[in-house]
């Protein structure tokens, strides 16, 4: 679920959902090391095939950066058996949709299509891992389309790079450096071989989890599933980096010219890996801090003191660290220097006192209405058992995660705060308009 945290608060009636509709699923592993999970759910004659492939830009080595973003778009292009530019058009044709994403851990493909099409959406992800079009052409017209996402995404966005200068200055020297788009000149350098190496090691069926949730037969199911993967071949030993990066030591404080009228100022704390157990209790203090218009940031700086025009806190949960973002933007003729100040304040009165039983009965309710609504379709159920299988080893989270926030104390917060957000273990960007 902590991949899904900006999720709208429910309603209070939907919290009586939590723990009532229980989300049964079966799991099992083929010869060739594909995981398979499936959830039947036949309320509706909608069915979502996906598959995660335990690849991201943190796989990536420098020098080749943005191939496992690429490959997202790549492996749109065909296969042997589906003629270029022709994937999308098999989907949508039979009534469905598709997409894909790509983070830093992991890149996630999948098609929602009626149950009857089940079997084509089983037949193309097969094609895709098994058969996928990697040619001069293809790499030629996506290098040009992920250019165009970046200059729009990025370029040509006021404050668009700061995920990017964050991650580089918070992780030197390690794999979370770059962020998934990577380097557009690494993927012009990058040859056809380049490619075709990344897709062996990293497109194999030890590397996936085929998740399937909808309106199924179990067996059914299992016989095409045997029918289209099952002999597809296993790969290479997948190269997995384990360790963690290491500790900041110092704050880190960087400027960045941008093509912007107001100032923001964006502060990284380094924390641990999305699967430690202090990764609870500082998602529920980004809650505090600024989810919702009571939030502490929120309500002083936007309502009160009028300094922003916009504050948010989140918790970035990655595979081997994370990091605990306060993020603001100056209100007109604020100076950033004050921005800081105020959420540096903020954040020292909450590991100086413990927070309110009603602020902590609040960020309770919006943790499990967040918990409910992260399993509002069919192929956010496909990918939260995918994900909970891969980063925890246990897609049974998909029942039980909330329980683990409702252990976090108030103490919990006071204690993840005091340990992780102080100023030996921060970056600090001040984005300046550029000067005239």
């Amino acid at each position: 679920m902590k991949r899904i945290t900006s999720l709208l608060m429910l309603s209070l009636f939907g919290l009586s959902l939590v723990g009532q509709n229980k989300i049964d699923y079966l799991e099992y592993t083929l010869d060739n090391g594909l995981h398979v999970i499936l959830h039947q759910d036949n309320t509706t004659p909608v069915v979502a095939v996906s598959v995660l492939y335990h690849v991201g830009s943190k796989d990536e080595v420098e020098g080749r950066t943005g191939f496992a973003h690429f490959f997202e778009h790549l492996l749109f292009e065909g296969s042997e058996n589906i003629e270029r530019g022709e994937y999308m058009n098999l989907v949508s044709a039979n009534g469905g949709n598709l997409n894909a994403n790509t983070s830093s851990d992991r890149t996630f493909y999948y098609e929602v299509l009626p149950s009857n099409q089940l079997e084509l959406g089983l037949w193309m992800e097969a094609e895709r891992m098994l058969h996928a079009k990697i040619d001069e052409i293809g790499l030629e017209t996506q290098r040009e389309v992920v250019k165009e996402e970046k200059r729009l995404r990025i370029d040509n966005q006021p404050y668009g790079s700061w995920i990017e200068n964050v991650f580089k200055y918070s992780f030197p020297g390690y794999h979370y450096e770059w962020v998934p788009i990577g380097s557009l000149e690494d993927l012009n350098a990058a040859g056809l071989e380049d490619f075709e190496d990344f897709y062996a090691t990293y497109y194999t069926p030890n590397n996936a989890t085929l998740s399937i949730a909808g309106d199924i037969d179990i067996k059914t199911t299992q016989e095409m599933i045997k029918k289209y993967f099952a002999t597809i071949p296993r790969g290479k030993e997948v190269p997995r980096l384990t360790a963690e990066p290491k500790p900041l030591g110092a704050e880190v404080r960087k400027e960045v010219r941008d093509n912007i009228q107001l100032p923001g100022v964006m502060i990284a704390y380094r924390t641990p890996k999305e699967n430690h157990p202090d990764s609870y209790a500082l998602e529920m203090l980004s809650n505090v801090l600024s989810r919702g218009q009571s939030s502490r940031l929120t309500r002083r700086m936007v309502d009160e003191e009028e300094k922003a025009v916009q504050v948010f806190s989140f918790m970035y949960g990655l595979e081997t660290a994370g990091l605990f973002i306060n993020f603001s933007i100056a209100n007109m003729g604020v100076a950033p220097e004050d921005l800081e100040k105020i959420m540096d304040e903020e954040v020292a009165k909450v590991q100086a006192e413990l927070i309110t039983e009603e602020e902590f009965q609040k960020i309770q309710n919006q943790i499990e209405s967040a918990f409910v609504s992260s399993n509002s379709s069919m192929v956010s159920i496909a990918e939260n058992l995918a994900n909970y299988h891969v980063y925890y080893g246990d897609a049974g989270l998909i029942n039980e995660e909330v329980n683990r926030y409702r252990k976090v104390t108030r103490q919990d917060i006071q204690r993840v705060a005091k340990k992780y957000l102080n100023k030996d273990n921060r970056v600090v960007l001040y984005y300046l308009p550029k000067e005239k």
